[in-house]
C-alpha cells in the first residue's frame, strides 16, 4: 500500500485547516449526533443543530481572547432571544411587536461594527429558529416542558461557541496566514491585468480595461482590510513576535506593491501611438506579468509555510526593458514629434523605476523572519476601526439613525417585512408557516440587486433541496445514513453560503428534511416547505421595492463625493512627503487607505446600480463614464505616491505646491458641489493662474538622470494629468446632475459591468 508522504499530508492538513469554519461544523454537528444517537434522544438532533448553525452564523475571525468575549456576548444575545420568543410565542399581538422592534434594534447594532453586525444578524436567525422548534415541539404526540427547546437551542450554540474558541487557542495564526494567500492571489490578478494595459495596439479598449482593473481594484482593497482586521485582531501590546510579526510585514508589502501597481505615468493610448513601432511597452508589460506570477507564488509560499524565492526573470526583464528604454533615447526622431516623445519617454522611464521598487519590494519577501516593504521602516502600526468605548459604540448607531442611512432603511425595511410575513402566516394558517418568516429574513438584503438575486437561489435551492431530499430518504432508509448525510448537508452549506448561495440554500433544505424525518415524517413538510419559501421570498422583494427603497442611483452622487473628498486627502498627503522626505507614516498609510477604499465603495455602487430597475437609473452610462476617470485619478495619485521623495527647495517646487494646493481645494470643491446636486465647471481664479503657471514650468537644466530633477519633472506631468481629469469629472457630473429633461442617455461607450 502506498502511503501519502509526509509533507504531502501537512499540505492537505494546513489546506483543511485553512477552511476552518466548515471542519469546525462537521465535528460539533458530527459530535452532536453521535450524542443524541447513543442516548435515544433523536428529537434534540432539531434544536441542537439550529443553535449550531446560528452560532457558527455569528462567528468572527479573532484571536481566542476576542472569540471567547464575542462567544459569551452571542450566548447571552441568544438566551433573551430565544426565551423572549418561548414567551410570546402564544401571543400573536405582542410576538409581532416584539419581533419588529428586535428586528429593527438589530439591524441598527451593525453599525457598531462587522462582528456585532454577525451576532445581531444570528441572533435573529436564532429567535426564528426558536419559533420552528416550538412549532415543531407543540405538534409531538408528547409535548416537551415550555423552555426545553430554547435549552437546547443555546446547548447546541455553546457547543460550537466552546469548538470555536479552543480552535482559535490551538490554530491562532492560521486564519491570518489563509488571508494572506487569498490577498497575494488577488493582487496577482490585479497587477496581471494591469499588463494588459500596455499593449501597443491603436483599438483597445481602455475604458473597458479601466472598468475591470476599477473592479478588480476593488477585491483587492477588500481583502487587504479583512487581512488588516486579521492581523490587528492578534496584535498585544507588545511588538509582535514569530508568524504573527512576519505575517504583518508581508502586509505592508503588500500595500506598498498595491500603490505602486495601481499607478499610472501617463495616458495609455498617446503612450500606444508613440511607441507603435517600439517594442517598450510589450517589455514594460513582460516586467509586470512577470511581477504578477510572483505574487501568485508569494501567495503559494505562504500557504506551504516555505521560503520565498523571488527568482532572477524580472531582475533580467528590468535590465532589458532599461537597454530598450537607452535604445529609444537615442534613436533620431522628426523635429515636430521629438518633444511629445521625450516627455512620453521620460514617463516610461518613471514607469521602470517603479518598476524596479515594485520588484524590491517582492524581493524584501523572501525574508523569512522579517519581510520589509522599504529599508528604514519605522512606523508599522495599523489603525484600529473598532470602538474605543460603549460611548463610541452607541454614536455609530446614532449617526445612522436617518432616513438617508441605508442601514436605517434596511432596519425598517426587515421590521415591516416580518410583520408582514407573520400576518400573512397567521392570515392563512400555514402548516409550519414560521418558514415564511425564516425566508424572509435570508431574503432581504440591503440592496435591491442582492435580494432578488437571493430570491430566485432561494426559491430554486428549496427545490433542489427537497427533491435531494426525498430521492434520499428513499434510497437510504436507515436512520444512520440519514445521520451521516445530515451532518455532511450542514458541512456543505457552511463551505459554500459565501459563493453559492442556490447549493448553500439546497444543502440546508436537506440538512432540515433529514433531521426531521428522525422524529416524523418529513414528507409532509415537502409542500408547506416550497410553499412559505416562495410566500418569504415574494414578501422580501416586495420589501425592497417598496419599502424605502435604496436606490444607489439616487445616492450615488454621495458616494462619488466621498471618493473625491478622499483622493484629495490623498494628495494633500502626497504633497506633505515631497516637502519633507518619503516616511510610510500611519498619517500616510491611512490615507492612502482611504482613497482606495473610496474607490472601492464608488465601484461597488456603480455595479449595484446596473442591477436596479431601468426606469430609476436614466444617466447609468454617464456614472459609469465617471467611476473610470474617478480610477483614473487615482491611479495618477498613485503614481505620485509611488515615486515620493524630498525635493530641493526652489522656485519650480513653490510653483507645483501651489498647484498641488489648488488641486486639492478643487477636488474638495467638486465633492461638495457633487453632495449638494449642482456642479461648475469653471476654474476658479486661482486654479486658472496655478495651472497657467504649472504649463509654462520650464525644463531646468540639471542632468536627466539626476533624482531631483526627475522628481520635479514627475511631479509636474503627473498633476498636469490630474488637471485634465478633474476636467472631465467636472464635465461628467454635470451631465449626471443635469435637469431630468436634458439627461444624457443611459448608453455610453461602455457597457455595464
Amino acid at each position: 500500500m502506498n502511503f501519502l508522504p509526509l509533507d504531502t499530508l501537512r499540505l492537505h492538513w494546513q489546506a483543511l485547516a485553512a477552511r476552518a469554519q466548515p471542519l469546525r461544523v462537521l465535528l460539533v454537528l458530527g459530535g452532536l449526533m453521535a450524542a443524541c444517537r447513543a442516548t435515544g434522544h433523536q428529537e434534540a438532533v432539531i434544536p441542537l443543530f439550529l443553535g449550531t448553525i446560528a452560532s457558527a452564523l455569528a462567528e468572527t475571525d479573532d484571536s481566542w481572547q476576542g472569540r471567547l468575549r464575542a462567544q459569551l456576548v452571542t450566548l447571552a444575545c441568544f438566551a433573551v432571544a430565544a426565551f423572549s420568543v418561548e414567551a410570546l410565542f402564544g401571543r400573536p399581538l405582542l410576538f409581532i411587536v416584539a419581533l419588529a422592534l428586535a428586528a429593527f434594534a438589530l439591524t441598527m447594532l451593525g453599525a457598531v461594527g462587522a462582528r456585532y453586525k454577525a451576532i445581531a444578524y444570528a441572533t435573529l436567525i436564532l429567535g426564528m429558529y426558536t419559533t420552528l422548534s416550538a412549532d415543531h415541539a407543540q405538534a409531538m404526540p408528547v409535548a416537551p416542558p415550555r423552555w426545553h427547546e430554547p435549552a437546547l437551542l443555546l446547548a447546541g450554540a455553546a457547543c460550537f461557541g466552546v469548538v470555536s474558541v479552543l480552535w482559535s487557542a490551538l490554530f491562532p495564526a492560521q486564519p491570518v496566514k489563509a488571508q494572506l494567500e487569498r490577498l497575494f492571489h488577488v493582487l496577482g490578478d490585479y497587477v496581471q491585468y494591469k499588463a494588459s494595459l500596455f499593449e501597443p495596439l491603436r483599438d483597445l479598449d481602455i475604458e473597458r480595461k479601466r472598468l475591470a482593473l476599477a473592479q478588480l481594484n476593488a477585491a483587492v482593497v477588500s481583502e487587504l482590510n479583512a487581512t488588516k482586521e486579521a492581523i490587528f485582531s492578534r496584535l498585544g501590546p507588545r511588538a509582535p513576535t514569530g508568524r504573527i510579526a512576519r505575517y504583518r510585514g508581508l502586509y505592508l508589502i503588500a500595500q506598498d506593491v498595491h500603490e505602486r501597481a495601481s499607478s499610472s505615468h501617463d495616458d495609455y493610448r498617446a503612450l500606444a501611438d508613440t511607441f507603435f513601432h517600439s517594442d517598450l511597452l510589450y517589455r514594460c508589460q513582460r516586467v509586470l506579468a512577470l511581477q504578477g506570477e510572483a505574487c501568485h507564488r508569494l501567495a503559494q509560499s505562504i500557504g506551504r509555510r516555505e521560503p520565498f524565492v523571488a527568482g532572477s526573470q524580472s531582475v533580467q526583464a528590468l535590465a532589458e526593458l532599461r537597454s530598450a528604454i537607452a535604445h529609444a533615447r537615442s534613436q533620431a526622431v522628426p523635429e515636430g514629434a521629438a518633444m511629445q516623445r521625450a516627455a512620453l519617454l521620460r514617463s516610461i522611464e518613471a514607469l521602470a523605476r517603479n518598476l524596479a521598487q515594485l520588484d524590491g519590494q517582492l524581493a524584501g519577501a523572501s525574508h523569512t523572519a522579517h519581510p520589509s516593504a522599504r529599508l528604514g521602516r519605522t512606523d508599522m502600526s495599523l489603525f484600529d476601526r473598532s470602538p474605543q468605548s460603549w460611548r463610541d459604540a452607541a454614536a455609530r448607531v446614532r449617526r445612522q439613525l436617518t432616513p438617508r442611512s441605508p442601514l436605517f432603511r434596511h432596519a425598517v425595511r426587515l421590521a415591516v417585512a416580518l410583520a408582514v410575513g407573520y400576518a400573512v402566516m397567521r392570515s392563512i394558517h400555514a402548516k409550519q408557516g414560521y418558514w415564511i418568516l425564516l425566508t424572509t429574513l435570508f431574503v432581504c438584503q440591503q440592496g435591491y440587486g442582492d435580494t432578488i438575486a437571493r430570491m430566485g437561489q432561494r426559491i430554486a435551492g428549496t427545490a433542489v433541496g427537497v427533491v435531494a431530499g426525498w430521492a434520499l430518504i428513499e434510497l437510504f432508509p436507515r436512520p444512520l445514513v440519514q445521520s451521516a448525510l445530515a451532518v455532511a448537508a450542514g458541512v456543505v452549506f457552511f463551505a459554500t453560503r459565501g459563493s453559492r448561495y442556490l447549493v448553500a440554500t439546497a444543502c440546508m433544505t436537506l440538512l432540515v428534511l433529514l433531521c426531521f424525518n428522525q422524529v416524523i415524517d418529513s414528507g409532509v413538510l415537502i409542500v408547506p416547505r416550497l410553499v412559505d419559501t416562495a410566500i418569504g421570498s415574494v414578501i422580501a422583494g416586495l420589501a425592497v421595492l417598496l419599502v424605502l427603497p435604496h436606490w444607489q442611483s439616487r445616492r450615488i452622487h454621495e458616494v462619488a463625493g466621498a471618493a473625491l473628498r478622499n483622493a484629495a486627502s490623498y494628495l494633500r498627503a502626497i504633497a506633505v512627503q515631497y516637502r519633507e522626505g518619503a516616511s510610510d507614516t500611519l498619517a500616510y498609510r491611512l490615507a492612502r487607505r482611504n482613497a482606495h477604499n473610496a474607490d472601492a465603495a464608488l465601484t461597488t455602487a456603480v455595479s449595484e446600480m446596473f442591477r436596479e430597475p431601468g426606469f430609476v437609473r436614466p444617466r447609468a452610462g454617464v456614472a459609469l463614464r465617471f467611476l473610470i476617470q474617478a480610477h483614473t485619478l487615482l491611479s495618477y495619485l498613485s503614481a505620485l505616491g509611488a515615486h515620493r521623495m524630498q525635493v530641493p527647495e526652489g522656485p519650480r517646487r513653490a510653483v507645483l505646491e501651489n498647484a498641488t494646493g489648488q488641486l486639492v481645494q478643487a477636488l474638495e470643491r467638486l465633492a461638495q458641489e457633487l453632495e449638494a446636486g449642482a456642479v461648475d465647471v469653471a476654474d476658479s481664479a486661482e486654479a486658472a493662474q496655478s495651472r497657467r503657471a504649472l504649463s509654462a514650468l520650464g525644463e531646468a537644466d540639471g542632468a536627466p538622470d539626476d533624482e531631483a530633477e526627475a522628481a520635479l519633472r514627475l511631479v509636474r506631468t503627473q498633476l498636469s494629468l490630474l488637471w485634465l481629469q478633474l476636467d472631465a469629472l467636472r464635465e461628467h457630473a454635470q451631465a449626471w446632475l443635469a435637469p431630468e429633461e436634458g439627461a444624457a442617455p443611459a448608453e455610453g461607450a461602455v457597457q455595464a459591468p
